[in-house]
């Protein structure tokens, strides 16, 4: 069944609820008035009857069948009492009895007595005696015979309408549902994240879907054009190492008569190739995953975790000093990525930095800050550093990818943090990551929690 059909069969099914309801409350109030009024007119033909006409000699009771009401004296022992002429008697109950007997008060019963449906009421008469009057309900019958016909025809016709109106409702209100559906069947057939969902100015519900479904192919087709630039990217810079590696090999394989010298220069050469498309290889990974942390995500002290990549980057850059005020601090995330993100920026400042430069490396509240002495970051260059494979001029001719602090700058956000590069007001360049930091108390017996680096910075 259709969406539109189940609109329309729960419209329709509403409204027969409703209507069965509603029919089945006047059907009922309109039997308890016309039966009250039945019981009214017995009561009074039972005033009338004490109060004379029973011992009026000339008192002849009508027939069962006829409107003035046809009675009858019940004794105690469950006898009967009628009219000389009339053979008809209403069946005398154990109830009728103890109202004879005086045990019980009157009461208003339902009867078939040769074959008439009537209203039977009972009430003490004398001392021994009950009075038992009668009244037909055939036009109460018929009444409500027509009225039950006449409220089933108006349930029908108030459903039939309910079911058309309900169809023309929901073909209206599921026009942008077909805007949405026709949308997304044209983008599954033609695989492009370029069209997008009229939504109008509605602010409905399904207008606020189709304007959610447009931001979530905004950032599909983004997503898209961003893992496409990757390979483009990652292709360009791969093709370099490839080319050169390759042309290394077929000069090896040619080498027998060239000096050993050369053969272990062109070794070295290929080793150091080897080891810079692995990290290039290595980089490209780490920007491939995910925006958000890695597994094994704890609470990790930053300070400590900074001391260790500091004496860990020393030994890359044996003529830079690396000045470091660490303060504890705590923060939550994945120490390998973090341990990463440091490692890239104290790589990249001890690669600026000038022979016996010194790098200062602060820790405070979650935030790393690392300034160099190096020539600084260019103006042109400072809306782009953490682009991926963007390179400034300065740095086409120093080793490296262009990767680093585009890694740097996706921890940081995996992190929930940020990143920010500046010139320093006398020269150099400042880095700072910024990392949400944890309250953080030191044991007064020992050190807090540790951090663990299972992964170094290449």
């Amino acid at each position: 069944m259709s969406f539109r059909n189940r609109l329309t069969v729960s419209a329709a099914l509403a409204v027969a609820v409703a209507v069965a309801l509603s029919s089945g409350t006047i059907y009922l109030a309109a039997r308890r008035e016309l039966r009250s009024q039945v019981d009214q007119a017995l009561l009074q033909r039972v005033h009338e009857l004490t109060e004379g006409d029973l011992q009026d000699e000339r008192y002849s009771p009508p027939p069962l069948g006829a409107a003035g009401g046809y009675t009858q004296i019940v004794g105690a022992n469950g006898s009967s009492v009628r009219a000389a002429d009339e053979t008809i008697s209403i069946p005398v109950s154990e109830s009728a009895r103890r109202v004879a007997t005086g045990e019980n008060d009157r009461f208003f019963t339902d009867m078939e007595v040769s074959g008439i449906h009537v209203r039977v009421l009972t009430t003490p008469l004398s001392e021994g005696t009950a009075l038992q009057v009668a009244r037909p309900l055939d036009e109460v019958n018929v009444i409500l015979n027509r009225l039950s016909i006449l409220l089933v025809m108006i349930a029908t016709a108030g459903v039939a309408l309910a079911a058309a109106l309900g169809r023309l409702v929901a073909q209206s209100a599921l026009v942008p549902v077909h805007r949405l559906t026709e949308g997304a069947e044209r983008i599954a057939e033609t695989r492009s994240l370029v069209h997008r969902i009229d939504a109008g100015e509605a602010q409905d519900e399904l207008g606020r879907l189709a304007s959610s479904f447009n931001s979530m192919l905004d950032a599909l087709d983004e997503a898209q054009k961003s893992q496409r630039q990757l390979v483009a990217d990652a292709s360009h810079e791969l093709r370099t190492p490839l080319t050169s590696l390759r042309t290394n090999i077929e000069v090896l394989a040619r080498s027998d008569n060239l000096p050993e010298e050369e053969k272990e220069e062109l070794l070295a050469d290929l080793t150091g190739q080897i080891t810079e498309l692995t990290g290039l290889v290595g980089d490209l990974m780490d920007l491939a995953r995910d925006d958000e942390p890695s597994v094994g995500v704890e609470e990790v002290r930053l300070d400590r975790l900074v001391a260790r990549v500091i004496d860990r980057v020393k030994k890359h850059w044996p003529g830079v000093e690396f000045d470091a005020s660490l303060k504890p601090s705590l923060v939550r995330g994945a120490p390998s990525r973090l341990d990463r993100a440091v490692g890239n920026l104290l790589e990249n400042a001890g690669k600026w930095s000038p022979p016996q430069g010194r790098v200062e490396v602060k820790v405070s509240g979650g935030q790393v800050t690392v300034r160099d002495q190096g020539p600084g970051i260019a103006e042109e260059d400072l809306p782009h550093i953490f682009d991926r494979f963007y390179r400034a001029s300065d740095a086409r001719s120093l080793p490296g990818s262009g990767l680093g602090l585009a890694i740097v700058q996706r921890v940081a956000q995996a992190h929930g943090g940020t990143v920010e590069a500046s010139r320093a007001d006398d020269g150099g360049s400042v880095l700072t990551m910024s990392i949400p930091p944890l309250p953080f108390t030191p044991a007064p017996d020992g050190p807090g929690p540790e951090a663990s680096a299972d992964q170094p910075a290449n």
